[in-house]
């Protein structure tokens, strides 16, 4: 099976803070599949680390203000190249992200408050018609 996932739950340090969030099932799955890793913020052009993000009115800003929508929709449709290209059969990724949420994400007040919708990868990978799944979804 072909699995494209979100490279910090593989242990990459990506994630907004430097740090990742690493996950046994996906070390499971990566020892027992092919793997394509991606991290839609780093391919965008973001650094690590950087500022907390997240979408208000559907757009992605920084919460020092900044708007860094289309740092994550470039990196959003660099993602979809790779899975056109690689055809994976699910993509598995990292939750309530801006990017990476299937099915809920921040809501864009950086309070901790959660909202239904997905972050601007996954939207454009499932509008596409790939598989996708919060990494906490995994069987």
């Amino acid at each position: 099976m072909k699995i494209m996932v979100s490279a910090c739950l593989a242990g990459e340090n990506c994630k907004y803070n430097g740090g990742n969030n690493r996950h046994e099932k996906i070390l499971k799955l990566m020892s027992e599949n092919e793997v394509i890793l991606v991290c839609p913020e780093m391919l965008g052009g973001l650094l690590t680390p950087r500022e907390p993000c997240e979408i208000r009115d559907g757009v992605v800003m920084a919460r020092d203000g900044r708007n860094v929508d289309a740092e994550f929709r470039a990196g959003a449709a660099k993602c979809l190249e790779i899975a056109r290209r690689e055809q994976p059969d699910l993509i598995v990724l990292q939750p309530r992200s801006p990017s990476c949420g299937v099915k809920r994400r921040y809501d864009g007040t950086f309070s901790g408050v959660l909202v239904d919708g997905a972050g601007v990868t996954a939207q454009l990978l499932m509008e596409n018609g790939f598989r996708v799944i919060d990494v906490e979804d995994l069987k």
